[in-house]
């Protein structure tokens, strides 16, 4: 006996084929509309409000998706959705004569386009009058649960497409992602910022501590990498004599997943010769609020059971003093790493042997500072040893001119002023390949011979910036996870027969139904 689905299959196919027989192309090459389903009803209210030419709101073909259809005999309400809204159409016999039969033959999920003029129900529904029914491709697998939507979280995200279709309001999401990354490149670039490309295969993964993902270049017959970081590449620019560039792409990092880290992800990194940290530091919080105000209309955006303020001012606090403050230690008072970890251990922190100060720092920063950091926050001037690519703070010796930002316990923003001595940058890349070989599964930087000869010919003062998009995009859209905002986030691999994607939607779809 045949299962649901196969049975659900089985009719579409039987329509796809009747629809062929009486002549129809179930998928055309082309279907020309007029305009989007929202423009329709604007130019309908338009002919209502302000007296604008009825002939405006006729003869319009709009085109979407059907996601219902209400039979009544000889007339039928559909509603069809596309990407601005959705509009319902009235289909009546005695106006499409034989073509009403189409009817019998579509269903939920097909693309169909609509000829006609726009009218108000006696309901009050504004509405198209249909004086012609175009099929424009015909969906042969029925739609996850039409009435609640999909809920399920795996097929949410491992099957986009049917995400965005059966919960639209999805959509607004990436529509304010794209808003946000338009807002960040004409800020940058009203500030003189040249946008540019930097290789994302990498003889060396360096620009930041992470482990990186390994490739080989047949051709050249040599290993490569994806790159963990712009960094080192837009410094050569600088150095090349550009004054301000910056960079807007995917960086890779095999790293775990988790509700704010995915192993790939945007970032922006920009580079502005002749300033510093503090220069950045104003910068981050006028282009973030700016964005703010323009996507979302207010600088104050509800994000779990917190309101954020992204309006400046932002919080200034010292990394040392926040340590103090929340967590209790005064990291000054432990020089090396052994006497750090008995410390942090104390404290209730896994703090092995194999680990190195800035590491202990770094944990002591994530598990008693972090969370505390809920309004938009600068933490300032880290210790030496957690940032080898950052300029020694003259009047503090051991630390560096170096700020990360962070808003609802997330940091989303990176700045040095950056270092361009090439000896003492050599020195401290060395450093980093010591600690490697004493803490052997710590990721550090690495050695870049290219870039500490490119540092040889002279770079100049330079405030340098990475910030994550996709946590930014999260706090600016209120959304509770990285995943929710990228459209097609990482997931394990599964068995990609559809028969078994297609039992996991009914699963859901019966789960839904039960309640």
């Amino acid at each position: 006996m045949p299962d649901r689905e196969e049975t659900l299959l089985g009719s579409r196919q039987v329509k796809l084929d009747r629809l062929r027989q009486q002549g129809i192309d179930p998928y055309p090459p082309r279907l020309n509309r007029s305009c989007d389903t929202a423009s329709a009803v604007r130019l309908f209210e338009a002919v209502e409000n302000d007296g604008q030419d009825e002939a405006t709101a006729k003869d319009l073909t709009v085109a979407g998706r059907i996601v219902s259809v209400r039979n009544m005999g000889k007339a039928a309400f559909l509603d069809i959705r596309d990407s601005s809204g959705t509009l319902q159409v009235l289909v009546r016999q005695n106006t499409l004569g034989d073509r009403f039969e189409m009817l019998k033959d579509l269903d939920v999920g097909d693309h169909l386009g609509v000829t006609g003029s726009m009218i108000r129900t006696r309901t009050g529904q504004v509405t198209i009058d249909a004086q012609e029914l175009t099929l424009a491709a015909k969906g042969m697998r029925p739609l996850p649960e039409k009435f609640h939507g999909l809920r399920d979280v795996e097929i949410r995200y491992r099957q986009r497409y049917l995400d965005l279709i059966s919960n639209p309001e999805i959509m607004e999401v990436f529509t304010q992602r794209s808003k946000i990354i338009r807002g960040m490149r004409r800020f940058l670039d009203d500030r003189g910022f040249l946008e540019v490309d930097t290789p994302v295969l990498v003889p060396v993964a360096a620009g930041a501590n992470a482990r990186p993902f390994v490739t080989h270049h047949n051709a050249l017959d040599q290993q490569l990498y994806l790159r963990i970081a712009t960094e080192l590449y837009l410094k050569r620019l600088i150095i090349g004599g550009f004054d301000k560039v910056y960079e807007l792409g995917r960086v890779f990092r095999n790293e775990g997943i988790d509700q704010d880290h995915n192993p790939e992800f945007t970032l922006l990194e920009s580079y502005e010769a002749y300033a510093d940290y503090n220069d950045v530091l104003e910068m981050v919080e006028s282009m973030v609020s700016t964005i703010c105000l323009d996507v979302r209309g207010t600088t104050e955006i509800p994000f779990g059971e917190h309101m954020i303020d992204f309006a400046p001012p932002w919080q200034r606090l010292g990394l040392r003093e926040a340590l103090i403050s929340y967590g209790g230690i005064d990291i000054d008072e432990f020089p090396d790493h052994a006497s750090l970890a008995k410390r942090a251990t104390e404290l209730g922190l896994e703090a092995g042997p194999r680990d190195s100060r800035g590491r202990l720092i770094d944990q002591l920063i994530s598990t008693f500072v972090e969370p505390k950091l809920i309004q938009p926050t600068f933490l300032m001037d880290y210790p030496e040893e957690m940032s080898p690519l950052a300029k020694a703070k003259p009047e503090v010796p051991g630390y560096v001119e170096r700020f990360e930002a962070f808003a609802a316990g997330m940091e989303i923003a990176n700045s040095y002023t950056e270092l361009n001595d090439p000896a003492v940058q050599r020195e401290r890349l060395d450093s980093q390949e010591d600690i490697r070989l004493t803490h052997q599964d710590e990721e550090v930087d690495r050695k870049d011979e290219d870039f500490l000869l490119a540092l040889e010919y002279g770079m100049p003062p330079t405030g340098g910036l990475g910030m994550g998009i996709d946590r930014l995009v999260m706090l600016l859209s209120s959304q509770p996870s990285i995943r929710d905002v990228m459209l097609f986030p990482q997931m394990r691999s599964i068995n990609t027969d559809p028969e078994s994607f297609d039992q996991s939607i009914e699963q859901e779809e019966d789960k839904d139904n039960s309640e």
